[in-house]
């Protein structure tokens, strides 16, 4: 057990500490402002010139990848020179290129992969939109056949 220590008393003795004169700084003198740390003494008008900051080096944006999303675009105009097998071939070609691109930029870090995304997501749409109008298409044809010679066996 530890023996008990007397509880404290509220006047506590201090120690004298003490510096030598000489050690001392020299009092300010009355004229001198008081000075904050870190401020001016006196205000200017000078403003700081701005730091030289040099612009970001930024990747390379992948050119795969802006041709995919162009080629998405230009692929629902494809069909006016080449009907249905021109915007057919200009929306496969711009899957398979913003495929390329999104694997290249993966490993290479170039940008431009939002641009390759949307190069595939707008050949895909097209594609099934293909898909559709051709089955749409092939339906209307066989309902008209009905319609226009009947139905005999």
């Amino acid at each position: 057990m530890q023996p008990r220590r007397p509880p404290p008393t509220p006047h506590h003795k201090l120690t004298a500490v003490s510096t030598a004169p000489g050690d001392l700084p020299p009092p300010p003198s009355p004229n001198t402002p008081t000075q904050i740390a870190g401020q001016e003494v006196a205000p200017t008008n000078m403003v700081p010139p701005a730091p030289a900051y040099a612009p970001a080096a930024s990747a390379p944006l992948n050119t795969e990848a802006l041709a995919s999303f162009v080629l998405g675009i230009v692929s629902f105009v494809a069909h006016v020179p080449i009907p249905v097998i021109g915007g057919f071939v200009v929306a496969v070609i711009a899957v398979i290129t913003g495929y390329q691109a999104r694997q290249t930029i993966r490993r290479t870090g170039e940008r431009g992969m939002g641009f390759a995304t949307a190069g595939m997501i707008i050949g895909i749409v097209h594609l099934a939109l293909l898909i559709v109008f051709v089955i749409v298409t092939i339906f209307v044809i066989f309902a008209f056949g009905i319609v226009i010679f009947g139905f005999h066996r």
